[in-house]
């Protein structure tokens, strides 16, 4: 991950998550962090408990985020060296055209922000991911009209959808993953595979389009889920599960080589050591069935309600 596709991930975070954009340039960001973004990144859950506790009105904090310090630290440096006072030069006005530039010198203040310099693996990006997996977990869509009707009484019916992504793991001494995306129609039924796919077909938006009615549902979100976890049920059930019965072989054929081992250990052990080898002989024999016992789990990654033109 280079420092574009950081500095455009950040962006997007901080507009998704709220946060009032106070400086920027295409090398950082200075943000007055809202709510959300504040709880998620700055680790003071007792101020927010207290915030909760009484209700009194939040002061989040203040914090510059770097996605390429090169750059940044070069900028700085060239600002210290520029005098006070002079003319916007070429490539502040060529910023402002081409990136959004924000020159953030009149809102300057006293206060000491915290520097936070972004890059693949740093602890602060980590969280960032973490705070935008946590936070898209659940969402709720509408597909955008291709064109708005003419006919400013007319209403186009949309019908809601329950989109789940669900991984797979079949793990025994070794490990495969697969991912599968399910939408379910809340108002007829129909489960189709590949949703995921079907959505980027469409431009979507959080806010309900104009001219748009929504379907009454027929299902429950529960049933809804129901169904995508049986029509996946049924699509693992065809698989070649081979791979289990090789896995539960090597399983047997550990368990017989260290029973071989701690099994003559018992027979000559004393009263005193006995219980000891025991513990040691089961908790070896719990290791291996952790590692080679062939199991299969399905987890859910993310859903959402999706409202899509026509009834589904």
């Amino acid at each position: 991950m280079n420092e574009r596709q950081i500095h455009k991930f950040v962006q997007r975070y901080l507009e998704t998550t709220a946060c009032q954009i106070i400086e920027k340039s295409p090398a950082h960001f200075q943000v007055k962090l809202s709510p959300r973004a504040d709880r998620d990144l700055t680790n003071r859950p007792y101020y927010w408990s207290f915030v909760d506790r009484t209700g009194a009105d939040p002061e989040t904090m203040t914090m510059l985020f770097v996605t390429d310090k090169q750059k940044y630290d070069q900028t700085q440096a060239a600002e210290e060296t520029k005098p006070a006072g002079g003319p916007v030069s070429a490539a502040d006005a060529a910023l402002g055209r081409s990136f959004g530039y924000i020159n953030g010198t009149a809102l300057n203040t006293n206060i000491r922000v915290p520097r936070e310099d972004l890059y693949f693996g740093s602890r602060r990006l980590n969280q960032l991911f973490e705070s935008a997996r946590s936070g898209g977990n659940y969402l709720c869509l509408f597909q955008e009209p291709d064109k708005r009707s003419a006919h400013p009484l007319h209403s186009t019916a949309y019908s809601a959808w329950l989109g789940v992504n669900l991984k797979v793991e079949f793990a025994c001494d070794m490990k495969r993953e697969e991912i599968h995306s399910f939408g379910v129609s809340l108002a007829t039924g129909q489960c189709v595979e590949q949703f995921h796919n079907r959505l980027l077909q469409h431009r979507m938006t959080p806010k309900l389009p104009p001219n748009v009615h929504t379907a009454k549902n027929a299902l429950t979100l529960n049933k809804a889920a129901a169904i995508a976890e049986q029509t996946l049920e049924r699509k693992l059930r065809t698989y070649d599960y081979s791979w289990a019965q090789a896995a539960a072989e090597r399983l047997n054929e550990e368990l017989a080589t260290i029973g071989h081992y701690y099994e003559p250990l018992l027979e000559s052990a004393d009263d005193e050591n006995k219980p000891l080898i025991a513990e040691q002989f089961e908790r070896r024999q719990e290791e291996i069935r952790w590692q080679y016992e062939p199991r299969v789990t399905a987890s859910a990654i993310n859903c959402g309600i999706f409202y899509l033109q026509g009834i589904g």
